[in-house]
């Protein structure tokens, strides 16, 4: 017969908590899911050990939210870096689920470890695996158990669950769907549930109060459901725990109408719920179902487009090679031309749509023709602003189907700014604000210009949003300017005459290439934070040659198709887990 204990007791540490003899001086405690085991900046006086439920290990980002940056299982140990170091405690641990403790004081470790050198020896191998993790942001400590709660009446959550979970062993995981049914059992019944399955879903129907209360303390992530045609109920983050909420640990799918070209109203679930992503789901859309686990799996596929002017163009083709070799795109994010190109993406546009669109937009006509005298910037952006209108409409960025992010520069407080909710058009007009080229744009009291200047290719905001692989397409890695960009034209007159003047004058190109410029430094985060670089060779395309449209995306499409072929597996199972280990 299974037991907790047989599976906890296998380890010189384990043995000192679990087991025939444990160490006289443990102690045990419950700890009720949403509370505090020890904070940042505690002293470190106790090592603790997970006998069962799960800890979020929580730290403080750049942006002054709260993330999670690792999970506690059962039968791991937590806080023993800081035991070790004598120093306080960096992150703040807090409890997911109701959890049993075991706990045993600094002085009694250091005892034992004496006593028994491989425990020492053991504790500094779990330290050194907890930091290659963090540094590489490894899945293993990725969410396996899910509860999906109902908050729009007569939806039925149970069938989309149940179909959730057929596409979820598709992929070659184990899964189980659990409903209110499971009320009344014991601690120790959800954890011998999840030891035997990859992931656990639990299904709460509209109404389930208790269970869905208890849902909120047993899992990892919790994902409300509702009708995106009707209007969010009055409270629907009651329904969440307040850990769920105060840590971004919970999510919204909205059950959209499948006649629908676009998504509405999200922003108005969003606030209501508080939640930290939207996903869209049409009724009875096989892809969206299959996105989802895929999300839920840690196999779904992040892309990020860089900006670089014209050279941009490239990533159009990098969409068409991703999409014919059967590649998912899950998440799609981007600066400058490259969040143009990759809203389109996450619009829902196809290959020919995406292609006419840029063409109409940038190609056929020059996107800078209204000069301006120069006080703020060389051209109104009148021409810009219009373009980006004409195409991407009145559109709200939670309202695309595919989850999607830009940046811009924030001059005010001298960081990169994210945008993930609000107009899409003005979004992008921000992400594209090349200084001294196009006016910046005025946010309030913030003034915002190109995402290029601070965060050019943003694949570390990419990698902080999914845990499976991310594609990065860096178009701002060919070559610098030349003398010959910059010299000015030999005869004003034929300039104009040749159509040149289209492109703008050379100190557009050097405006440009300054703000796009990358540092090795910088390149070399961008390549920890990808799975797969792209970097098409695009040194005769000038980055203000709006016209240079086909040879670009054509070294866009060769460099995704060879960087695809070195691949020597699925580009989904890049960073799938060890499913023996991820539990």
């Amino acid at each position: 017969m299974w037991s907790l204990d047989d599976e906890l007791a296998d380890t010189a540490l384990s043995r000192l908590f679990v087991g025939d003899k444990p160490s006289k001086e443990v102690a045990w405690f419950s700890l009720p899911g949403g509370r505090t085991l020890f904070s940042t900046n505690d002293s470190a006086e106790l090592l603790y050990f997970l006998r069962t439920g799960r800890l979020a290990v929580v730290r403080q980002a750049e942006s002054g939210q709260r993330e999670v940056i690792g999970m506690i299982r059962p039968g791991e140990p937590v806080g023993e870096m800081a035991l070790i170091a004598g120093t306080p405690h960096t992150a703040t641990v807090i409890a997911l689920r109701d959890s049993e403790i075991l706990a045993l004081p600094r002085a009694a470790f250091f005892l034992e470890a004496r006593r028994h050198p491989d425990i020492m020896a053991e504790v500094a191998r779990l330290m050194i695996l907890r930091a290659r993790q963090a540094s590489r942001r490894a899945p293993a400590s990725a969410p396996t158990v899910f509860a999906f709660v109902g908050v729009s009446e007569g939806l039925h959550v149970r069938p989309i669950v149940e179909k959730l979970r057929g596409r979820v062993e598709a992929l070659g995981f184990t899964a189980t769907v659990v409903g209110g049914e499971a009320l009344q059992a014991p601690t120790e019944w959800f954890s011998a549930v999840e030891q035997a399955h990859d992931l656990v879903l639990y299904a709460a129907e509209p109404g389930e109060t208790a269970w869905t209360e208890l849902c909120g303390r047993q899992v990892d992530r919790l994902v409300l459901i509702g009708r995106g045609d009707q209007p969010p109920p009055s409270q629907p983050s009651a329904f969440a725990a307040d850990a769920m909420q105060q840590h971004r640990l919970m999510d919204l799918l909205l059950v959209q109408p499948g006649a629908r070209r676009y998504p509405s109203g999200t922003d108005a679930w969003v606030q209501a719920a508080g939640a930290a992503r939207v996903f869209h789901m049409r009724e009875g859309g096989e892809e969206d179902l299959r996105r989802l686990a895929r999300i839920l799996t840690g196999t779904s596929v992040g892309l990020v487009l860089s900006g670089g002017g014209a050279r941009a163009y490239a990533h159009v083709g990098a969409v068409r090679a991703l999409r014919e070799a059967g590649a998912p795109i899950d998440f799609v994010g981007g600066a400058s031309m490259g969040a143009i190109v990759g809203a389109g993406l996450a619009m829902g546009w196809t290959d020919p749509e995406i292609e006419s669109r840029i063409k109409d937009a940038f190609v056929r006509s020059s996107p800078l023709g209204d000069i301006a005298f120069p006080m703020i910037a060389m051209t109104h952006g009148h021409s810009v602003k219009q373009r980006l209108e004409q195409h991407f409409d009145d559109v709200d960025i939670a309202d695309l189907w595919l989850p999607f992010f830009c940046v811009s520069s924030n001059l005010t407080t001298g960081l990169p700014k994210v945008h993930r909710r609000g107009n899409l058009a003005i979004a992008l007009r921000a992400s594209s604000a090349l200084p001294g080229v196009l006016p910046p744009v005025i946010d309030g009291d913030e003034v915002l210009v190109d995402g290029a200047v601070m965060r050019n290719f943003p694949a570390d905001i990419m990698r902080a949003a999914h845990a499976g692989p991310v594609v990065g397409v860096d178009v701002s890695r060919a070559r610098g300017l030349s003398a010959e960009d910059c010299k000015p034209p030999h005869s004003l007159w034929k300039w104009i005459l040749s159509g040149d003047f289209l492109r703008g004058p050379p100190i557009v190109s050097i405006l440009m290439r300054a703000a796009t410029v990358s540092t090795e430094r910088d390149l070399a985060a961008a390549r920890e934070a990808t799975d797969v670089l792209v970097a098409p060779k695009l040194d005769k395309v000038e980055i203000r040659d709006w016209r240079a449209f086909d040879p670009a995306v054509t070294a866009g499409y060769q460099a995704t198709v060879a960087a695809l072929a070195k691949l020597d597996r699925p580009l989904t199972d890049l960073r799938r887990r060890d499913d023996g280990q991820a539990r």
